[in-house]
C-alpha cells in the first residue's frame, strides 16, 4: 500500500469544515425532560425490541429484579436509560431485521426519530440526506468520541464521506477485537475412533462411500506449521512428512480404487498415518490431533475423519446413520451460510467472512471480492465433493429431510461451525455424561498473505469481531426542527459507549449484576479488565427462560445487547465449562501468534487490514453500486434468500450453467457487474486511507 502522509487541501478544508460544524454546534446535549424518542429499534423479531411482547411477556412474566412486566411494557434495560436520561420511549419497531425494518420506514422517516438499519442503507440515506450526521456532534459526544479515538478501525468503519468526517449510524459490536465463530466437534467420538493401543476394532461399520474429494494438501515433501505445546505454555513445531505417511485422503482414495474399504478399516489407516505423518508426536492420543491444545489438522485430515464417522454410527450412537458436516438450522439460509464460511477457513480463502459484502484487502493494499475469485469457487467445489461422498448432513443438501435442530440432542451430528456460548451450552441440555460438544482449533491451511509467493502453511481466522453490520440512525425529518429530539438522539447514543452504558447495554441494569455490601459491583478479571459478575438470580433465570442461552435471554427479557457496544464478558460466565475449555484452548493460541486474524488497524501488511463495515461512497456511486442488483441478491447472507456459493456446495457448478472456478468468476465480474462493482468500492477504500493518514 502506497500510503502519502500528507495533508492535501481538500482534506484540510474538510478538517475545517468539521471542526467549525463542532464549533458552532451547542456546547452540551440539552433537551425538555420528558422528551419523547419515535424508535423504531429492535434487532431482528418482535421478541428482541425495546418492549415486551405477548410471546415473552404472556399474562405477565416476572424477572430477577422482582419486577413483573407485560405486553407493551419496556424491557428493564430501557427504563434504567429512560431514567437516566431523562426520556421518554414510544415503540414503532414493526419486529423485522435491519434490512426489512428501515425499508418499511424509508419513505416515511418523518413519523420515526430513531430507525434500525444495515450500516451500508443508513450511510447511503445519510448521504443522501435522510439520516443525521452524528460526526458533526463528536465533540458534545464526549463517550463516543473517546471510543472512537481509542478504535481508529472502529472509526475508519464507520466514516460515511471523507470529506466531511460523516458518521450516519451508531456503531454495534457484538464484543470486539476478538474471535467470533470456531469449528465445534463431538470430542468425545474422536477420542473413541482414534485413541489407544492397537488397531481399532468394532463389531459393525458401513463402506465408506465411492472417492470424490480428491486432495488439497501436499500429496509429497513435509510441511510444518506452528502450535502450542500440549500444556499451553509455549509454541513448537510440528511436521507433517508426506514422504513417510503420504497424504491420508490420496491412501484412502487408492485403497477405494481398488474395492470396498469400511469404517474399521478407514480408522486404522487414519490412526497409522498419524502415527507415521507426525512420527509419534501425537502418541496413543491421537485424538489431539483435531481436539488437543497442540491440534494441527487440515482439510484432508478432517476428510479423512469425517470418512469415519459417517462409516461407524453404530460404534458412536449405536443407529445406523451418523451426519458429519451440518448447520445449526439447515432450512434457514442465515445459518446455511456458515458451511462457505467454514469453506473459507478450510481451503485459505479469503471474504467468506467479511465485515463487508465479500470484500477483503490483498498485500498490495488492493480490494479484492471473494466472489470474482477463482479459488472461493474452487473451495465451494471441494464442499461438494465432500457432500457428494455423504459427509455434509442430508437436512443441509435437501432441507425437506429432516430437522438439524435435533442432531445434538439425538447424537446425530458430528460437527459445524458457530458460536461457542450458545452452542456448547448443549453439553447442559442435551448430551450425556461422557459426551462432550467443544470448540477445536482452527484448521491449517496454505494462505498466500504475501510474504511467500507459494503461500504460507498457516492457521488464519477471518471470523474476528469488529463493527457489525446493523447499528441505528437518527432520522434527519423526524428530528428536524426540534433540538429536543435530536439532542437526546444523540445522548443516547453516547450515553451508551460511557463505561455506565456499555455495562447497562450488556448486563442490564444493576439489580441484574452481583453486588457488595456498599453496593459496588463484584468483578472477575475479563481480558485483563475488572468486569461485573452476574447476580445468582440472574443466572438461574437465564437457565429458566433460556435454556442457558445468553444472547437470547438479554435480547427477550432484558432488553440489552440490542445494539451499541456488547461486552463478551456476561456471555462468557454463562458458557458451559466445556464451552470455555475449547474457546481457552484458542484463545492461548490467539494469544501466542498460531493463530493469525485480521487486524482492527492498518496494518504495514495490508492484508491482515480488517475491511472497515462500511466505505464512503458518494450518493452517486451508490446509486451506480444498487444497479448490479445480482451481486447483492444471489450472494445474499440472510434468512429466505439465496446464495450461490452454498448453492454450489449442493448443486456443483451447473449452477448458472458454470463448469469451473475460472468461468464462474468470470462470469461474476463481467455479467453480474462485479469489475464495477469492485471498481466503485476501490475508490471509496482509496479515499478511507487518504482520509486514515490524515488524521
Amino acid at each position: 500500500m502506497n500510503i502519502k502522509r500528507t495533508l492535501s487541501l481538500v482534506t484540510v478544508l474538510a478538517m475545517v469544515l468539521v471542526m467549525m460544524t463542532s464549533a458552532i454546534a451547542a456546547a452540551e446535549l440539552t433537551y425538555a425532560e420528558g422528551t419523547v424518542l419515535r424508535m423504531a429499534t429492535g434487532y431482528n423479531s418482535t421478541k428482541t425490541g425495546l418492549f415486551f411482547d405477548a410471546e415473552v411477556a404472556g399474562e405477565g412474566v416476572t424477572l430477577a429484579d422482582g419486577v413483573t412486566y407485560h405486553t407493551g411494557d419496556l424491557k428493564p434495560t430501557w427504563v434504567a436509560v429512560q431514567n437516566k436520561l431523562g426520556v421518554a420511549f414510544e415503540n414503532l419497531y414493526q419486529g423485522n431485521n435491519a434490512t426489512k425494518e428501515f425499508d418499511f420506514w424509508k419513505e416515511r422517516l418523518n413519523e420515526v426519530d430513531m430507525v434500525s438499519g444495515t450500516a451500508a442503507k443508513l450511510t447511503e440515506y445519510g448521504e443522501a440526506g435522510s439520516i443525521v450526521n452524528i460526526g458533526a456532534y463528536l465533540d458534545e459526544m464526549p463517550n463516543f468520541k473517546a471510543y472512537l479515538e481509542a478504535n481508529p478501525i472502529v472509526r475508519l468503519s464507520i466514516t460515511g464521506n471523507t470529506s466531511t468526517g460523516a458518521i450516519y449510524f451508531s456503531p454495534y459490536f457484538d464484543g470486539v477485537n476478538d474471535i467470533e465463530r470456531m469449528p465445534l466437534m463431538r470430542v468425545d467420538w474422536v477420542v473413541k475412533l482414534l485413541d489407544g493401543e492397537g488397531e481399532f476394532t468394532a463389531e459393525a461399520s458401513k463402506a465408506l462411500a465411492a472417492a470424490v474429494y480428491q486432495p488439497y494438501m501436499p500429496t509429497a515433501g513435509a510441511v510444518s506449521v506452528d502450535v502450542v505445546n500440549l500444556e499451553g505454555t509455549a509454541v513448537e513445531t510440528v511436521t507433517k512428512n508426506y514422504d513417510k505417511a503420504g497424504n491420508i485422503v490420496a491412501k484412502m482414495n487408492e485403497a477405494l480404487a481398488a474395492g470396498t474399504v469400511d469404517g474399521v478399516a478407514a480408522v486404522n489407516m487414519l490412526r497409522t498415518y498419524i502415527d507415521e505423518a507426525y512420527d509419534g508426536y501425537y502418541g496413543t492420543a491421537r485424538s489431539n490431533l483435531f481436539v488437543g491444545q497442540n491440534a494441527a489438522w487440515d482439510a484432508d485430515e478432517l476428510v479423512a475423519l469425517l470418512r469415519c464417522v459417517v462409516a461407524n454410527p453404530q460404534t458412536l450412537n449405536g443407529t445406523d446413520s451418523v451426519q458429519g458436516l451440518f448447520s445449526r438450522e439447515d432450512d434457514n439460509n442465515q445459518r446455511r451460510v456458515d458451511m462457505k464460511r467454514f469453506a473459507g477457513v478450510l481451503f485459505g480463502v479469503r471474504g467468506m467472512e467479511s465485515r463487508q459484502d465479500s470484500l477483503w484487502i490483498d498485500a498490495e493494499g488492493k480490494l479484492r471480492d471473494a466472489r470474482q475469485d477463482a479459488e472461493a469457487f474452487t473451495a465451494m467445489e471441494y464442499m461438494n465433493n465432500m457432500a457428494a461422498e455423504g459427509l455434509i448432513s442430508k437436512a443441509f443438501m435437501d432441507t425437506s429431510k429432516e430437522s438439524t435442530k435435533t442432531y445434538l440432542e439425538n447424537d446425530l451430528g458430528f460437527m459445524h461451525y458457530d458460536y461457542n456460548q450458545t452452542q456448547t451450552v448443549y453439553n447442559e441440555t442435551a448430551l450425556q455424561d461422557g459426551e462432550k460438544y467443544m470448540a477445536v482449533m482452527v484448521p491449517v491451511a496454505r494462505w498466500y498473505d504475501g510474504t511467500d509467493e507459494a503461500g504460507v502453511y498457516m492457521r488464519f481466522t477471518e471470523s474476528w469481531r469488529s463493527v457489525k453490520t446493523d447499528g441505528w440512525g437518527i432520522s434527519v425529518a423526524g428530528t428536524e426542527g426540534n433540538p429536543d429530539k435530536l439532542n437526546a438522539a444523540l445522548k443516547l447514543i453516547d450515553f451508551a459507549y460511557s463505561e455506565e452504558g456499555q455495562i447497562l447495554m450488556s448486563y442490564g441494569p444493576d439489580a441484574f449484576i452481583k453486588t457488595n455490601e456498599d453496593g459496588s459491583y463484584v468483578t472477575f478479571n475479563f481480558n485483563g479488565k475488572e468486569m461485573p459478575v452476574i447476580a445468582d438470580a440472574t443466572f438461574a433465570e437465564l437457565w429458566e427462560k433460556a435454556s442457558g442461552n445468553y444472547t437470547n435471554y438479554a435480547r427477550q427479557f432484558l432488553g440489552s445487547t440490542l445494539s451499541f457496544a456488547k461486552s463478551q464478558a456476561f456471555e462468557y460466565q454463562c458458557t458451559h465449562e466445556v464451552g470455555k475449555e475449547g474457546a481457552g484452548k484458542i484463545s492461548v493460541a490467539i494469544g501466542l501468534g498460531t493463530i493469525k486474524h485480521p487486524e482492527l488497524a492498518v496494518c504495514e501488511n495490508p492484508w491482515y487490514t480488517s475491511v472497515p463495515t462500511v466505505l464512503p461512497n458518494t450518493t452517486v456511486e451508490n446509486n451506480m453500486i444498487n444497479e448490479f442488483a445480482d451481486l447483492s441478491e444471489k450472494f445474499n447472507d440472510a434468512k429466505g434468500k439465496q446464495n450461490l456459493f452454498i448453492d454450489q456446495i449442493v448443486n456443483g457448478y451447473a449452477v448458472e450453467g458454470m463448469s469451473s472456478a475460472e468461468e464462474a468468476a468470470a462470469y461474476v465480474t463481467g455479467s453480474m457487474g462485479g469489475k464495477q462493482y469492485l471498481a466503485l468500492k476501490q475508490r471509496a477504500w482509496d479515499r478511507l486511507v487518504e482520509y486514515y493518514n490524515a488524521l
